[in-house]
């Protein structure tokens, strides 16, 4: 697989990376036509554009979302991610622990057969990918200002706000498998190839209230990137050295 390639499969379901075009159109201009000496009729005035009750209310889950974060500083989660190619009607699954700390630090921990290690930290993201039987694996390494990571993860890493990269819009959560909470389907307000939306899958418990238990990413083919979230934890005591993770000595390396 290209390096590039890896990191868009790789990387558009960590994270949070984010899209729509930002033109939507310009208004249609009327030019008045005299006609004879009669006046032209003065313009009806505008109907007020009234909020949507709707719009309201995705706008509210996602403060919410973005509040129970604001006031996390660790996040410890084991994952199960499922990934679905469209194109290939082909399932892939797998799953590990991960660790995101701010600001601007995460680790992924794959379970074997897959043994991954993705890491930011330092300015930096880190992908590793162990080789197959008696192959060297390979790490590739690139500017975090570079790597197009999904803001789908920036909140998570503190390092952006929801409302300000993302419109919204509530779905029904019983159709979405998830009657106990709510879903928030998330709109990039920047075009970006990694991926189309997301939907979070919220939880609406007092005493949890704002954290995301599910996140899945759809990209412009709609290949599905899952990742459920389980065992959390929050605010406990690691390392900044837990991002600080080195490749076996024969790993080949790619700059990017």
């Amino acid at each position: 697989m290209a390096p590039r390639t890896h990191i868009a499969r790789t990387c558009s379901s960590l994270l949070l990376a984010l899209c729509v075009a930002s033109v939507l159109g310009a208004a249609a201009r009327l030019h008045a036509q005299a006609a004879s000496a009669v006046p032209a009729a003065a313009p009806a005035p505008a109907a007020a554009s009234e909020p949507k009750a709707g719009d309201a209310a995705a706008r509210a889950v996602a403060a919410s979302v973005q509040a129970f974060y604001d006031q996390t500083k660790v996040v410890s989660a084991t994952f199960f991610q499922t990934y679905v190619n469209k194109l290939y009607d082909r399932t892939d699954r797998s799953q590990g622990h991960v660790v995101f700390k701010k600001p601007g630090k995460m680790r992924w921990d794959y379970d074997q057969p897959n043994a991954k290690v993705i890491v930011a930290a330092d300015g930096k993201l880190l992908v590793y990918e162990p080789g197959e039987a008696g192959e060297k694996g390979q790490m590739i390494e690139q500017s975090f200002s570079d790597a197009d990571l999904p803001q789908a993860m920036a909140f998570l890493m503190g390092t952006g706000r929801l409302e300000d990269d993302f419109t919204f819009r509530l779905l029904d959560a019983a159709k979405e498998g998830y009657p106990a909470g709510q879903v928030l389907e998330l709109h990039p307000r920047k075009p970006n190839p990694r991926f189309d939306r997301l939907l979070f899958y919220v939880e609406t418990s007092p005493a949890l209230r704002g954290l995301v238990r599910r996140l899945l990413i759809i990209d412009g083919s709609g290949n599905r990137n899952r990742f459920d979230f389980t065992a959390l934890k929050f605010n406990v005591a690691i390392t900044d050295g837990t991002f600080s993770w080195k490749p076996p000595a024969d790993t080949r390396r790619v700059h990017m």
